[in-house]
């Protein structure tokens, strides 16, 4: 912010300018001590950058107009070389044209602004939040219904529990469907946390986005050069004057469709943005030079693009080449799973050289039949979200951060979250280094007005208020303050395991031995591995020592390293450590598969079984009016404790099922009381007890599989 008298020193202009020019555009100052804020002074800037180019255009069609009076009494060759010359200028002033246009596109937008849908949740009574070991109790609130409804109604589902049982994900979804309520977890409704948070769309709001694609593979099979091949062909077709690349990020056409490519550095930058919960790619593009064929790191960049779950294309570069072998390739890189769609495997394959532009337009149009068929779509009408592809310091315009837009649209003068930074926009760039004033889904752009510089991968979102975007942007620092202040602790094999996500349950492995024949014989070993519906999947296995590469993955993938004769140096420990992946070392085979099996077990859900302590018959009531009703029992078999679970049964029905609530010996509270003994208990929550009822103790224990 700035007072209108330090706005006016800056621009060269008098206050009165200024002020004037504020009315105009519905600013509201009145002086020149008066505050101008960001979307103020981005409207002045405009309007005054417009003013000058329209100035300076002027004087130049004056003095050219000059020259030609001058000149017109002269031959008329002369006349029409004066014409020649003012076109000549009138064209190299396009560009201040352009400006003056960009400046009233940005007015226009400034003043029209239209509020876009909101990522803040909306309070729906629809939805109910669950939290990490929500009790029956804490859901019934949450439904407003009695807990007792929900224990019958886990009763008839074969669950048995009380009030104060956590329930699982699973179960609370079952019981809330029951009354037209929607599940979520609790960590995607906080907006705070918006690397978690989950944003609904209305199927009619979404509109079809173009794909995203990452192009892959081993130093010097072709990956710059088929890039530059895509972006030299585009510019040829449809762009007047030369590159302006000015980002790692851009966006082509083939056929009137857009493909946006990302240009990343290498697999472990990949991979380290995918393991910050930026899954940025839609299509992974693996390029293997025919004359080479299949490198070690185009098997990692086969392992990286995997564990991305996207579709894969294979494109054989460099056919030209003597000794070109695509068949070999294809055997290749079908062990590692990559079945050629014309051996009737799902993995499109191109022939190129991408030197000379060769198969190029068959790759594009791979792309855009993938991109049809998966059909991406996104809401443009909302506040964007995406991730940051790269970022820097610019020492004249401060932090410069490339965004990957992966919904909504990003507009100028926006209040914007990136990482722990916030802002408004300052300014917008596309790929080409031209202004723009917003950006839709999957447009990478470059963006100025955040306080910091961002990391590659961080998620950013955009918000409504510049004061909504400031709270979170300061929770969010003071959360990853909180996070680099705890203790890094190696997470367990139980830790890791218990991370296991919803459905189909998978232990991810990456195996590195000292040989070949070891390695694939863990991984048989490993693989033959079930347990129920828990199976091994090793998605890395090779030769060598554990690398920082390996852990790279580990952390993406949620998996654990198994280091068979081999033993990892400091370094690499330390690392492992930092990044929260923890290391396993055998030399035996079977203490691998046995170590593995016992996880596995312990990953399924516990089965329980039931066990009757004992029982006690009702002879005879007593009302109070502060307790209830006392149930005079005998004790006729094992063992009654307090906070049992007991069943009330009646001529051999179970009428009600709950907690014991006391247990009085006279005027004594007592724990339990055994065979043969006379008591007074009450239940919890219950009073309509009579004579000759029975109350049956029992407890669920949980059974060794």
């Amino acid at each position: 912010m700035m007072s209108v008298l330090e706005y006016a020193q800056d621009v060269n202009r008098t206050v009165e300018e200024i002020l004037k020019k504020c009315k105009e555009l519905g600013i509201n100052v009145n002086d020149e001590d008066d505050m101008l804020d960001e979307e103020g002074i981005t409207l002045l800037d405009n309007e005054i950058e417009a003013i000058t180019e329209a100035d300076e255009e002027d004087a130049l069609d004056d003095l050219v107009e000059e020259i030609i009076e001058q000149e017109e009494i002269e031959v008329d060759n002369t006349v029409k070389k004066q014409k020649l010359k003012k076109n000549n200028n009138q064209s190299s002033s396009k560009a201040s044209v352009n400006k003056k246009e960009l400046a009233k596109k940005k007015k226009q937008m400034y003043k029209h602004k239209e509020k876009l849908q909101s990522n803040t949740p909306a309070v729906s009574d629809n939805v109910i939040l669950y939290h990490e070991n929500m009790t029956i109790g804490d859901l019934a609130k949450a439904l407003n219904v009695n807990a007792a409804e929900l224990i019958k109604k886990l009763f008839s589902l074969g669950v048995m529990c009380t009030i104060n049982h956590s329930l699982s994900f699973e179960n609370a979804e079952i019981l809330v469907v029951d009354y037209n309520k929607e599940l979520r977890r609790e960590e995607t409704a906080d907006v705070t946390n918006f690397e978690e948070f989950e944003i609904h769309d209305a199927i009619e709001d979404l509109q079809e986005r173009p794909p995203v694609v990452t192009i892959m593979g081993h130093v010097d099979h072709g990956k710059t050069t088929l890039l530059d091949t895509i972006r030299k062909t585009n510019v040829a077709e449809g762009e007047a004057g030369g590159i302006t690349q000015a980002i790692s990020a851009y966006q082509v056409k083939h056929n009137g469709k857009a493909i946006t490519f990302i240009d990343t550095p290498g697999h472990a930058a990949f991979t380290e943005m995918r393991a910050r919960g930026a899954s940025i790619t839609d299509i992974i593009i693996i390029i293997v030079a025919a004359d080479d064929g299949v490198m070690p790191q185009t098997k990692e960049a086969v392992d990286h693009a995997k564990a991305a779950g996207v579709p894969i294309i294979v494109a054989i570069n460099k056919m030209d080449k003597p000794g070109a072998n695509p068949e070999r390739i294809m055997t290749e890189l079908s062990e590692y799973g990559l079945t050629p769609d014309e051996w009737g495997g799902d993995t499109l394959y191109n022939r190129i050289i991408a030197a000379d532009g060769t198969g190029i337009p068959e790759l594009l149009e791979n792309i855009t039949l993938i991109a049809e068929m998966q059909e991406y779509k996104a809401n443009p009408n909302r506040y964007a979200v995406g991730t940051v592809v790269e970022s820097r310091l610019d020492k004249h315009l401060g932090p410069v951060t490339t965004v990957l837009i992966q919904n909504g649209t990003l507009r100028l003068g926006d209040p914007i979250v990136v990482g722990t930074a916030y802002g408004k926009v300052r300014t917008l760039k596309n790929d080409k280094g031209q202004e723009i004033t917003e950006a839709l889904p999957s447009t990478p752009v470059e963006i100025t007005g955040i306080n910091e510089v961002p990391s590659a991968g961080d998620k950013f979102m955009a918000f409504e208020s510049e004061k909504q975007a400031r709270s979170i942007g300061e929770t969010r620092k003071e959360q990853a303050k909180l996070r680099e202040n705890a203790t890094k602790a190696s997470v367990s094999l139980d830790d890791l395991f218990s991370k296991i996500q919803e459905g189909a349950k998978e232990i991810n492995v990456i195996l590195k031995a000292d040989v070949n024949g070891s390695a694939e014989a863990v991984k048989n070993s490993l693989e033959k591995l079930q347990v129920e519906d828990v199976r091994v999947k090793v998605i890395r296995s090779s030769v060598g020592s554990i690398t920082e590469s390996d852990i790279v993955l580990a952390k993406a993938s949620d998996a654990l390293i198994i280091g068979f004769n081999v033993r990892p140096n400091n370094q690499i420990k330390d690392y492992a450590k930092e990044n929260g992946v923890e290391i396993r070392l055998y030399n035996i085979i079977y203490k691998v598969v046995e170590e593995m099996e016992a996880a596995m077990k312990g990953m399924l859900e516990p089965i329980y079984e039931e066990r009757v302590t004992g029982s006690a018959e009702v002879r005879q009531l007593f009302k109070f009016s502060k307790v209830g009703t006392i149930a005079g029992s005998y004790v006729v078999d094992g063992i009654i404790k307090r906070d049992a679970q007991a069943r009330i049964i009646r001529d051999g029905i179970v009428i009600y099922d709950g907690n014991i609530n006391s247990i009085q010996r006279g005027k004594d509270a007592v724990k339990e009381v055994k065979k043969g003994i006379e008591c007074g208990i009450t239940i919890e929550n219950y009073s309509d007890i009579k004579e000759g009822d029975i109350i049956e103790a029992y407890e669920m224990v949980e059974i060794e599989r």
